[in-house]
């Protein structure tokens, strides 16, 4: 853009055809740069000279111009050598170092001289000549053109007169405001005085309009005459065009007839032949949809009579396809109208009928004597029922199955009362009305067996039960299984028929005759594979619904149950029945799957009921505190019965049920309670009443022992006779070692091996019993104690003194029990769960308790002897007679303890007591001679103390077992220092 300040954006011509650069002062005023033309050439802007310098969008618009110059202005006046870029360029000093330069010429342009043009001129100088010479001869164009312009325009002036209403298309003298602006009424008001002048104004407006219809007639003339040539043309070729006409009408009417020949020929019997066909098959069809009407006609009478039959299944399957015929294949017809409302009517008492019957059903069935035979009653009907329910969506009908189940258990427990009530002569059912109070007087074996009797009934009840619903579950997962199998084959039937779509022909060719499709006069046998597919299906479907066929034999169309089975998919169940599973259930496979997990929730359900009444039974006989006065026997026989019928209940509904074995755990604690509290007490009355003398052993309890040394801890039968003729025993051999016991002791281990029996029996009680039995334990050592080394017994039995005989024999019964504890605990560890296995720590502390208290036992006979040896020794002088009086004493009252304890206490503990007892024997003996300045020098005095001691040496070895005691003797003499 800025190039156009120093050169002329046009360049000019010589009349040497050479072109050149003209060049302009820049001092001299710059003409300013032309606006843009517009678009229109009519209406220009500027002044005359811009018009005459600007380019011309219409003359020159192929020429490149300046004004073809696209440039962005920052872009050109952007210097990119300068660092920053200059915020305002336009200032005072702008353009002031700008310079003129000459345009380089272009390398690529070559150098035009006058000898390029030499050629040219040769060329056309005889072109040129006769060009001339034609011009001449024939008369100048320009002047023709101008009269037809001249005539044009004047043509165009006169038309221009006419007004442009009249030229539109739309022209029309209906239309009111056309009309109005044609003829005005203005000019026509005849009233005043005003008629002279309206009449002259309707004769100017009829020679205006007759003005107008002159000028159109003459420019319509015109135009036909600038056209006659050709309206000469067209009148001449009219006679060759009708001779055209003339020949090609009289070769259509020949062609006619021939076709007119070959039609009666070749086609007419054969467009004969289809009408027939076609005939023929509407003819068909009309029968058939007869039929179908005549059989849909008998659909009320046929379901009555399957109705009567219990054929829910079969009436529901022939309602559904009379419905499905009604919409598809009769809909429209009025005779059957009101049918559809019919049938919905009757689908609903259907239901309604289902429902009761399924009802006396579950109630027959529950109800029916409960005996051996489980056998699922009227197994085919069930499995209707079932069916006919599922295809309504009736899911309900488990709640109804729920119901009876709690009817049928409250009555099987009073049925089993009323029976063995009635069979106890000793309740008169006169006086005592009620039947729990008539319940409540049975004894013990009476009233157990009829748990027993209950119980059995259960199991029975359960075992019903779980049958019934495995029917019920297997006909579910039937028609689960029936879906997915449906929609298998409904995916792999579409994917076929894509595929025949996609293989099929596009080009079907339609022969028309008479209105109608040829094809359609041909059989349903012709037709696509689609099409065929789904009159099979209807065909197949549930109760065989009427069928039509295109063939002129009848079709043989049934609508009885027997024959819906056969277009069903059949499976077989546990019980060996087949089952039709029909192919329109409307249940989902969420729902089916939802109703399973509901039938093992409701045979679980069953399993509740039955313990929970159960469970009343035994709480409404235990109101008295009957179960709380059972025996032990009594109990552990009721516990195993009632665990045996918790295990079964378990086996059959796959479920343990928790209510009766939480009554049962209850009535364990309060029997285990009891059962301890009986012991213990028992166990008191004996320590209270205990002698503390060495009792004799009966054989029984000999038995029982050796029944532990054989690892079997329970308590041994009793034998008849046998035990009349075995005499006691006056020791309890254990394992190859006596022990003097006294009889508390003896009944101690039955009661504890009462308390193993009892863990055996009932499981249950295991932690329970083992605190208790922990706590018996506790008592014995503690209340033995208190009797022996507290001189309890001296007030409670009236002893007078405590012996070193009642303090060896309690030690001795105390060792039996430590001696046995490890078995015990052994017993309960394998009884105990892994995570209780921490109570065993209670045997630790109970034998650590035992073995102090033995400890103590023996300090005290040590202590016994001490006090002895204190009070004669401290009498001892050394002089004559030897031995002396104190040692005679000394020796006298060693074998008295000797022969007190020797034979209840075993030799090494004898020999160990001895010891410690001859150990305090020199200490006294030690420290009076101390006192009495005696020592081992050879004296008198030493010799005489000397024949004491071999005298006291003598006597002890002398004793029983004591023999090869070390007594060390030497060590009653000072050191000498």
């Amino acid at each position: 853009m800025a190039s156009s300040h120093s050169s002329s954006p046009v360049p000019q011509g010589s009349s040497s055809d050479v072109f050149f650069k003209i060049e302009v002062d820049p001092s001299k005023h710059i003409r300013p740069v032309p606006s843009l033309p517009d678009v229109c050439p009519k209406e220009p802007t500027g002044d005359s000279h811009s018009l005459y310098v600007a380019p011309s969008l219409v003359t020159d618009q192929h020429r490149w111009t300046v004004y073809h110059s696209k440039v962005n202005l920052p872009a050109a006046l952007n210097d990119p050598r300068l660092a920053k870029r200059e915020s305002d360029f336009f200032t005072k000093t702008w353009g002031l170092d700008f310079v003129d330069t000459e345009d380089i010429p272009s390398f690529y342009l070559p150098q035009i001289s006058k000898e390029h043009f030499t050629v040219y001129q040769q060329e056309i100088s005889q072109r040129e000549k006769i060009h001339e010479r034609c011009k001449n001869i024939c008369p100048p164009k320009d002047t023709f053109e101008r009269t037809l312009l001249h005539t044009h325009d004047k043509s165009r002036t006169d038309l221009e007169q006419v007004p442009k209403i009249f030229m539109k298309p739309d022209f029309a003298l209906d239309d009111s405001l056309t009309f109005n602006s044609v003829l005005p009424w203005s000019h026509f008001n005849t009233a005043g005085g005003k008629g002279n002048r309206d009449a002259a104004s309707s004769k100017l407006l009829q020679e205006k309009l007759s003005h107008y219809l002159d000028i159109v007639e003459v420019n319509i003339a015109h135009q036909i005459s600038l056209r006659s040539e050709a309206f000469f043309h067209a009148m001449t070729s009219q006679h060759e065009l009708q001779d055209y006409l003339r020949k090609t009408s009289q070769a259509v009417k020949m062609l006619r007839d021939k076709i007119a020949q070959i039609d009666k020929v070749m086609c007419e019997g054969s467009l004969h032949i289809l009408r027939l066909a076609l005939t023929r098959n509407n003819c068909v069809k009309v029968y058939n949809k007869l039929k179908l009407m005549a059989t849909v006609h008998q659909t009320q009478p046929t379901v009555q009579v399957l109705l009567s039959t219990s054929e829910f299944v079969g009436a529901l399957d022939l309602i559904a396809t009379t419905q499905e015929v009604l919409q598809q294949e009769l809909q429209g017809i009025h005779s059957f109208r009101h049918l559809g409302s019919q049938l919905c009517e009757l689908e609903k008492l259907i239901d309604k009928m289902m429902i009761a019957e399924f009802s006396t059903y579950s109630h027959s069935d529950l109800n029916r004597p409960l005996e051996d035979d489980c056998q699922v009653l009227e197994e085919e009907r069930l499995i209707s029922l079932v069916f006919g329910l599922l295809k309504q969506r009736k899911l309900n009908f488990l709640e109804i199955y729920g119901e009876k189940m709690v009817i049928t258990a409250k009555n099987i427990i009073k049925q089993c009362v009323i029976n063995k009530v009635s069979q106890t002569e000793e309740i008169d059912t006169d006086v005592v009305v009620k039947l729990a109070d008539q319940m409540r007087m049975l004894n013990f074996p009476q009233w157990f067996d009829l748990l027993k009797d209950i119980f059995s009934k259960f199991t029975i009840f359960l075992q019903r039960v779980k049958a019934t619903l495995n029917i019920i579950h297997s006909v579910v997962l039937s028609v689960l299984d029936k879906n997915q199998r449906t929609r298998e084959l409904e995916e792999i039937s579409q994917q076929k028929n894509a595929a025949k779509d996609n293989s099929l022909d596009t080009e079907v060719a339609y022969l028309i005759h008479e209105g109608m499709f040829i094809s359609d006069a041909f059989g349903e046998g012709e037709l696509t594979p689609i099409a065929v597919d789904t009159t099979s299906q209807r065909n197949a479907s549930p109760n065989s619904e009427p069928c039509s066929s295109d063939s002129v034999s009848e079709p043989e169309c049934t609508t009885d149950s027997s024959s819906s089975k056969e277009h069903t998919s059949s499976s077989a169940i546990p019980g060996g029945v087949d089952i039709m599973v029909s192919e329109d259930m409307k249940l989902t496979d969420s729902e089916l799957g939802k109703l399973a997990n509901n039938i093992q929730e409701l045979l679980y359900s069953a399993s509740d009921i039955c313990h929970d009444r159960a469970v009343k039974f035994l709480m409404s006989r235990a109101k008295d505190g009957f179960l709380e006065k059972l025996n032990s026997m009594e109990f552990i026989t009721l516990s195993k019965l009632m665990e045996t019928f918790i295990l079964d209940t378990e086996q059959i509904c796959g479920r343990k049920s928790t209510s009766l074995l939480g009554a049962l755990q209850s009535q364990a604690i309060k029997f285990v309670n009891r059962f301890h509290e009986e012991r213990k007490t028992k166990l008191s009355l004996l320590l209270d009443n205990e002698r503390w003398k060495q009792a004799d052993v009966p054989a029984e309890f000999q038995d029982l022992v050796d029944s532990l040394s054989d690892g079997k801890i329970a308590l041994p039968e009793k034998k008849s006779g046998a035990t009349e003729e075995r005499k006691p025993a006056e020791v309890l051999i254990v394992e190859g070692q006596q022990y003097a016991v006294v009889g508390t002791v003896l009944l101690l281990i039955r009661i504890i091996l009462e308390y193993c029996q009892c863990v055996d029996n009932i499981p249950s009680v295991t932690t329970d019993m083992l605190t208790r039995l922990s706590d018996l334990l506790k008592y014995f050592n503690s209340r033995s104690c208190q009797l022996v080394l507290g001189a309890g017994a001296l007030q409670v039995v009236g002893l007078k003194t405590i012996t070193t005989k009642n303090l060896a024999l309690s030690s001795r019964c105390l060792q039996l029990i430590v001696h046995y504890i490890p078995v015990i605990r052994a017993h309960f560890e394998a009884r105990l769960p892994p995570k209780q296995y921490s109570m065993l720590r209670h045997f630790d502390h109970i034998t650590k308790d035992y073995h102090d208290h033995i400890a103590e036992i023996s300090a005290k006979l040590v202590a016994i002897m001490d006090s002895l040896f204190d009070k004669l020794l401290s009498k001892y002088e050394v002089k004559a007679p030897v031995p002396s009086a104190c040692f005679r004493n000394i020796c006298k009252q060693m074998t008295k303890m000797h022969e007190a304890i020797f034979d209840l206490l075993p030799e090494e503990q004898t020999q160990m007591l001895f010891l410690r007892i001859n150990a305090s024997y020199k200490l006294h003996l030690k420290k009076q001679l101390s006192h009495l300045n005696v020592i081992n020098d050879g004296g008198p005095q030493n010799g005489l103390v000397t024949a004491d001691v071999a005298f006291y040496t003598g006597n002890l070895q002398a004793l029983k077992g004591l023999k090869d005691l070390d007594l060390n003797m030497a060590e009653i003499w000072e050191q000498k220092r």
